[in-house]
């Protein structure tokens, strides 16, 4: 038997095979870690203009509040002082969930923004949240 007869000249190499599987499985994992582009942010686009949001009564000072079917974080950082935020993390996408102490937080990874502006206050996000344009109309909270 030769060396020749041992090796099939049919069919990719296994370092192909090998570098081929590796390559699917970065290009699965990159893709599970959500994206950074600039629309991960837009909550709220298909929420219409003058669409009611809440009632201010609804929004503690100090606090707020999260509108997941909508897609926003409405707060109250001081009286009479409303702002709203996209509720998508942006350090892997996830619904933020507490807002407490002028922070909001997100439950996966423990990221923390500003409720006053969305900044990071701290990581593993580096972008803060996207703002999402609303207006006080007397009691009410209106997407703009």
């Amino acid at each position: 038997m030769t060396s020749e007869s041992l090796h099939s000249a049919q069919g990719p190499a296994r370092r192909t095979v090998v570098a081929a599987v590796g390559a699917a499985g970065i290009a699965v994992a990159l893709t599970a870690c959500g994206s950074d582009d600039k629309d991960s942010g837009a909550a709220g686009s298909g929420n219409a203009a003058g669409t009611e949001l809440a009632k201010t009564s609804d929004i503690p000072e100090g606090g707020g509040k999260v509108f997941a079917d909508k897609g926003v974080v409405v707060t109250q950082p001081t009286a009479g002082t409303f702002k709203a935020f996209s509720s998508k993390c942006t350090h892997q996408g996830c619904a933020v969930k507490g807002i407490a102490n002028g922070v909001i937080t997100c439950p996966c990874h423990n990221s923390e923004f500003s409720a006053t502006d969305g900044s990071v206050k701290k990581g593993p996000a580096t972008t803060g949240l996207a703002v999402t344009d609303i207006k006080v109309d007397g009691d009410s909270i209106k997407f703009a």
